[in-house]
């Protein structure tokens, strides 16, 4: 194993550490771990966003399905972030915060 300690900022300091067999440096090291935080993140707004964990589906073609199209759902989110310089949370909350001033103008379902 080897540790590589890597000064962030004057108050902060982060830890990278790797098994890897081959001998690395600080800045191999550095874009290995940036690379699997953007993995990371892809992943948590995936679950967080688009609801791909709820899948209930058995057969695996529709697992897939449910799969891919939760990552189109995802991607679609990012574009339309990148274009209105916002976050894909503030854009999912904003859809959220217009369908429910809709709703409650006009609501879809009456109650006696």
């Amino acid at each position: 194993m080897k540790l590589f300690r890597v000064r962030v900022s004057t108050h902060r300091t982060d830890y990278l550490v790797t098994n890897e067999a081959e001998p690395r440096d600080m800045a191999a090291a550095e874009q290995e771990s940036s690379v699997r935080w953007t993995i990371e993140q892809f992943h948590r707004e995936l679950k967080q966003l688009t609801g791909v964990q709820a899948c209930q589906c058995r057969l695996a073609r529709s697992q897939r399905n449910h799969i891919a199209l939760a990552v189109r759902a995802w991607t679609r989110l990012k574009q339309v972030a990148y274009q209105t310089q916002q976050t894909v949370y503030q854009l999912k909350q904003g859809f959220l915060d217009a369908y429910m001033r809709y709703e409650l103008i006009k609501p879809a379902l009456a109650f006696a």
